[in-house]
């Protein structure tokens, strides 16, 4: 018979896989029953998204694992996911109850070969911070050095390997069955989250990030990178020195020790600008509690289980992109995100053109100030032109994206009236250099001789081809492909049931007699059909 513990991993795997099918039925059921939007209903779509929010915010608080880490990514893309639904998500931080000291205390044995407080000379057993995947402890070594002592939860590893069994499924089936798949590449998504996943649930991968971290940043007096004592680390284990700071937003905390936010806020921009623009690794998770200020103005970087890489290629693209908004050449621009997987085939470039342009020109005319309203504004631009044209969001930059937006609020909260053009002027021309402009000039020159000739056939065919006809056929297209995803939904909703009856008839966890396990198996067996043949006629239907 199964385990209590493969019970508890397919009752996540189910309550994952079931919440995502739920919240798919309840949009296409709400899209179908509301055909003309007013106000009214605009309100009622809002706060079916919000309640959705609300029931992942504590399904992932409950449950932990894959569902946190899942909503931190998704609190921070303001370019397809509603408003309300970030509003919810917004602030999920990576806390889950702690588990039972005894765990912990087992765990230390196995890894260390004696109790914690034959090792320690003091060693607390109630958890300072509770996460998804560790508990920290405070300690203090028989020297007398304060340590936190990063301890992996109970069976963590086969919790998450179940988590990314079910989170598969269900990028399958949002794949399938809606058009996010159109806007984003879940498969290379998936692989990319379980890659970097894979490495947090590793301690000595998080040990070897975080030696390279303060190797890289050694001469750096602004930054701190704690010491771990690697004699007692293991691949469960992680003990570092305890810092004593507060959170980098924690405006009082600085105003006590006459730290000035606005510096505070340059200095950080300057941190991780830095780990964007060159190869290397870069932090991935920089939330609030992962950065810390001490009483000396030092910032402190913490927990380097989630990182990315910068490799050389990507910096060729960066400076591509930057050199080409630097002379206002939005053809390379155009041509870099290409080469940098986020167009695809059939996108309308003039169009993302002009939207860029507009873009660069409101600023550049002094009418743009960086606070969040006109954050969300563009995001909403950007998110509607995501929608009308075929522009993925690269799952290979998603992580960067994530950092660098997470960021971006930690300096809106020190400074408000930010003005990120002015702190990465200087920083960027250094970085170029003057030499890498005027090779990127004399290049596109050549490569752009003969570019008139070759757009104005191009221009003209658009032209002759855009009129209202094809309109209303990409319109009824778009009403078709709703259908059939809302088709798909309900016969994967009913195989669901099905596999869910055989599974339970075969484990058999609690009584249930022949005849109902039929009864069961039937009645979504005839609906299975029954959506089947509806589908199979509005598919053939002209």
């Amino acid at each position: 018979m199964p385990s209590k513990l493969s019970y508890s991993l397919l009752y996540r795997g189910t309550i994952i896989v079931w919440m995502v099918v739920k919240f798919m039925i309840q949009i296409y059921g709400f899209y179908f029953t509301h055909r003309f939007w007013d106000e009214q209903i605009q309100k009622k779509w809002e706060y079916l998204l919000a309640r959705q929010a609300r029931e992942y915010r504590k399904k992932a608080i409950k449950l932990g694992g894959v569902l946190i880490k899942i909503g931190q990514f998704l609190s921070t893309r303001a370019d397809f996911m509603p408003a309300v639904f970030l509003r919810e998500l917004t602030g999920l931080e990576d806390r889950v109850p702690a588990d039972p000291y005894a765990h912990a205390e087992k765990l230390l044995r196995e890894e260390w070969g004696s109790p914690p407080e034959e090792v320690m000379k003091q060693f607390d057993k109630q958890p300072v911070a509770s996460a998804s995947i560790g508990e920290v402890f405070f300690g203090v070594l028989p020297d007398g050095r304060k340590v936190a002592i990063k301890v992996q939860r109970y069976r963590i590893q086969d919790i998450f390997h179940k988590d990314f069994k079910a989170l598969k499924l269900v990028f399958r089936i949002l794949q399938t069955c809606t058009s996010i798949g159109r806007i984003v590449d879940l498969r290379a998504l998936y692989r990319e989250f379980v890659e970097v996943t894979n490495r947090e649930l590793d301690f000595q991968k998080e040990l070897g990030f975080a030696n390279s971290f303060r190797l890289r940043y050694r001469d750096d007096q602004d930054i701190h990178i704690p010491v771990y004592m690697e004699d007692l680390c293991t691949k469960r284990v992680l003990v570092m020195e305890w810092i004593d700071g507060k959170k980098v937003t924690n405006r009082k905390f600085m105003e006590e020790h006459d730290i000035h936010p606005e510096r505070m806020a340059d200095k950080l921009f300057a941190i991780f600008l830095d780990q964007y623009l060159h190869e290397g690794y870069f932090h991935a998770d920089p939330h609030a509690g992962n950065i810390m200020v001490q009483k000396d103005g030092r910032i402190v970087l913490l927990d380097f289980g989630m990182v990315g890489v910068i490799h050389k290629q990507d910096i060729r693209f960066f400076k591509y992109l930057i050199q080409g908004l630097i002379i206002d050449d939005y053809d390379v621009m155009i041509e870099t995100l290409e080469e940098m997987g986020f167009i695809l085939p059939g996108a309308n470039k003039d169009k993302l053109k002009h939207m860029i342009r507009q873009t660069v020109e409101i600023y550049k005319n002094g009418s743009f100030q960086m606070n969040n309203d006109v954050i969300q504004l563009i995001m909403n631009d950007i998110k509607e032109f995501v929608h009308e044209q075929p522009i993925q969001l690269s799952a290979k930059y998603a992580f960067l994206g994530r950092s660098a937006s997470i960021i971006l609020g930690i300096l809106l909260a020190l400074q408000p009236d930010l003005n990120i053009g002015k702190l990465a002027r200087p920083k960027v021309k250094r970085w170029i250099g003057k030499k890498g402009i005027i090779d990127f000039v004399s290049e596109r020159i050549n490569k752009t001789t003969i570019q008139p000739l070759i757009h104005f056939p191009k221009a003209m065919i658009a032209f002759l081809e855009n009129g209202e006809k094809d309109r209303q056929w990409e319109k009824e297209k778009q009403q078709k492909q709703q259908m059939h995803h809302f088709y798909l939904t309900l016969e994967l909703c009913c195989f669901i049931l099905i596999l869910t009856g055989t599974i339970l008839w075969y484990l058999k966890p609690f009584p249930i007699s022949k005849m109902a396990a039929y009864g069961w198996e039937g009645i979504w067996v005839v609906l299975f059909l029954l959506l089947l043949v509806r589908h199979f006629r509005m598919i053939r239907k002209k």
